[in-house]
């Protein structure tokens, strides 16, 4: 197996090559790793099932002992792979609190940061009916001609 990344490695059975895949991959291409689901208003709006996080995104908790908790991603980890929110605090035994670490495996995004430049937006998707009635209209305003 190769010591350094390669960017033309498909894929392995292997978990553990999976794993040194993902290890030791650059940080420009860790960013898609830590991808999130989007709401269900946000997948028809945008027609894409998930897309990277950013700070500022609200996001919903899906499992674990903080489920059903609402809040913003105040820092990205790419080293770790890990997403901090907001607000969602540990205390450990000494009385400190520390933020808690979450995979964004089984986070969904609920509301998008507008305010981040270098992201890219796509275009609202336009439902398939009225697509095909309007290419139905053309056709028919060419045949009539």
């Amino acid at each position: 197996m190769k010591q350094q990344f390669s960017a033309s490695w498909v894929s392995s059975k292997l978990p553990r090559k999976q794993r040194k895949y993902v290890a030791n991959s650059p940080l420009h291409t860790k960013h898609r790793f830590l991808s999130a689901n989007l709401s269900k208003e946000l997948r028809k709006k945008y027609g894409k099932r998930n897309l990277p996080l950013r700070k500022g995104d609200e996001v919903l908790v899906m499992r674990g002992n903080l489920k059903k908790k609402k809040a913003k991603v105040s820092k990205i980890n790419l080293r770790k792979c890990f997403v901090y929110l907001e607000g969602l605090q540990r205390t450990k035994k000494d009385g400190a609190k520390v933020n808690v670490s979450f995979h964004p495996s089984i986070l969904q995004i609920q509301t998008l940061n507008t305010e981040d430049k270098k992201r890219i937006f796509f275009q609202p998707v336009q439902k398939k009916e009225e697509s095909s009635k309007e290419s139905q209209n053309q056709k028919n305003k060419s045949e009539n001609k």
